[in-house]
């Protein structure tokens, strides 16, 4: 098992920044593909950005390419994502999620491939 608590979440402008951490508890942190996803009222949760085991690979959806950063450390047990010149189209609530791999490069970017889920951090920006 393991337990994933986000933090970091809040109210900024648009064009602000803000940085949301993922505090995971349990097995081997390291052995856990990692990602993010958010939801909005009245919409699907959807995809934001994944990172693999090693912290070498990660990917993104296109509407965050260039202002988002996904990252980890895994001495820490933390996976970080890094949103800067934010819009209020990215107000919602952000979820961490885990998925535990034997390859260390793999991203995980399908919702129901994930195994553990945070309880999530709401983001919301002003215009």
């Amino acid at each position: 098992q393991v337990q994933l608590v986000e933090s970091g979440g809040g109210l900024v402008q648009a064009g602000g920044s803000l940085r949301l951490s993922c505090a995971a508890s349990g097995h081997t942190f390291s052995r856990y593909a990692m990602g993010w996803f958010r939801q909005a009222p009245g919409k699907e949760r959807e995809f934001v950005a994944a990172i693999s085991w090693s912290g070498g690979s990660t990917y993104y959806t296109d509407s965050v390419k260039g202002r988002f950063t996904i990252s980890r450390d895994n001495a820490k047990n933390t996976v970080y994502l890094q949103m800067n010149s934010l819009k209020p189209e990215d107000t919602a609530v952000y979820y961490c999620a885990a998925r535990k791999t034997k390859n260390t490069i793999v991203v995980v970017t399908t919702l129901y491939e994930y195994d553990y889920w945070g309880q999530g951090t709401q983001v919301t920006v002003s215009s």
